[in-house]
């Protein structure tokens, strides 16, 4: 019997020849992460398992992101106690202020997830490294603690459901219209307890930051994880982000033909429009073209784990050069890490945003989750390119969150509503001018 592309990762790291749909397996980590928020408490159960040392202090990542630089006290104390632990087991990747990014963009970055690796993390959106190939899942605390003390964790096996992306995308179609367009299809449970595998012709025409995404947001679909077949892009990727504290490996696995699936959906590329997560689920979905009334906003939040990678500043950037953020609409900018941060600023991007009237912020996760820098107050909306806009999620109960791409976001702060950026940008000769 085929095996999908998760479930030869999963057979290879159970040391199983195969493995099926439903099947219980303990399996070898190659990474096991936590933040500001999740850490302490997988330290507390950590202790109470009476070992020494973490399996592997070279496979253990710590990014305090969430609330820092501290917000208050409390986030104060919980990052002490991370980092004490962290000098305490030699934890070799630890990330802190300074030196850290948002969990999600920064490991990749330093090359700590690749290929085939097998990756849990304290935090759900942790499934963001199948982009690279790589089995990742988010996890509670307590495996969080047994996986640093083990290097191991139990799994159920995945089915999976095949997603065909057919076709090149239009200008302004990014990886986080594609997963809304999915997400609004299959709903917020479609893929419950799935892997979301995504293959076609039309994923050599993703960038990377696209996969990144695209697989960030697979957790809104109710999936255990979301996978891009490894490519040339991947490929270069990868070499150009080779890690620098350990020696990784990459092996590269693919679906066999005769994988089963659960179920295969196509999604035409070509088709698709800028869309817009309404309140307050990301299923709610509406394309631009839908939305006949003035959405009137107060804030736009461009960044986070999903959308803080330098093609989205880069995007963000042109439909907001030129142009001045409009009256009473509060624009705040988190790049995904410090070197996305320098890059943006090197490539004139942040010069360009701050021209604008937009707020530059320290990588932190910050207004995700309503943490800190962009709470929303009651009555207020926002235009968030996050992933997630339930009901209280960045500050008042009777606030809302409208999700989207940095192209809206961009173009939506500039109009002061919910707007397309061909509403802010037209082609002249073949050319884009905003």
């Amino acid at each position: 019997m085929g095996m999908t592309m998760t479930q030869k990762i999963l057979a290879d790291h159970a040391n199983l020849k195969e493995v099926k749909k439903g099947q219980l397996i303990e399996a070898d980590l190659d990474l096991v992460l936590g933040n500001d928020i999740t850490t302490p408490v997988a330290i507390r159960e950590f202790e109470k398992l009476n070992v020494s040392k973490v399996f592997d202090s070279s496979k253990v990542a710590i990014v305090l992101d969430h609330f820092t630089p501290n917000k208050d006290i409390k986030s104060a104390e919980q990052c002490k106690v991370a980092r004490s632990f962290a000098n305490c087991k030699n934890i070799k990747n630890y990330f802190d202020v300074g030196d850290m990014g948002i969990e999600h963009c920064l490991l990749p970055e330093k090359g700590l997830v690749t290929a085939g690796d097998v990756v849990i993390g304290a935090d759900s959106h942790t499934c963001t490294y199948g982009a690279l190939g790589a089995f990742s899942t988010g996890i509670g605390s307590t495996d969080m603690a047994a996986g640093m003390a083990t290097g191991k964790a139990w799994f159920k096996v995945p089915g999976a459901i095949k997603f065909v992306l057919k076709n090149k995308p239009s200008k302004w179609i990014s990886g986080k219209d594609i997963i809304l367009h999915i997400i609004g299809k299959i709903g917020v449970d479609g893929a419950r307890y799935m892997s979301m595998e995504f293959v076609g012709d039309g994923v050599k025409h993703l960038t990377m930051d696209d996969r990144f995404t695209i697989c960030n947001m697979a957790i809104e679909a109710g999936a255990k994880n979301g996978i891009f077949p490894v490519d040339d892009i991947t490929k270069g990727y990868i070499k150009n982000h080779e890690c620098k504290t350990i020696d990784k490996s990459h092996q590269i696995f693919a679906a066999d033909e005769d994988a089963i699936y659960d179920e295969t959906i196509e999604v035409d590329l070509s088709e698709l429009r800028p869309t817009v997560a309404f309140p307050h689920l990301p299923e709610n979905t509406k394309n631009i073209d839908e939305i006949t009334e003035d959405i009137k906003i107060d804030q736009v939040v461009i960044g986070s784990c999903t959308n803080g990678r330098i093609n989205d500043l880069k995007i963000a950037a042109e439909v907001m050069k030129n142009k001045k953020v409009a009256k009473d609409v509060r624009c705040i900018v988190f790049p995904g890490t410090q070197s996305i941060y320098l890059e943006a600023i090197e490539k004139g991007y942040i010069s360009e945003l701050v021209k604008a009237g937009a707020a530059i912020s320290t990588p932190t996760c910050g207004p995700c989750l309503g943490g800190h820098m962009g709470i929303l107050a009651q009555g207020e909306r926002a235009v968030s390119t996050t992933n997630r806009n339930f009901l209280g999620r960045m500050g008042h109960v009777k606030s809302e969150i409208y999700l989207a791409s940095p192209a809206v976001a961009a173009a939506s702060a500039i109009s002061g509503k919910i707007s397309s950026p061909e509403e802010i940008c037209e082609e002249v000769g073949g050319d884009t001018t905003c």
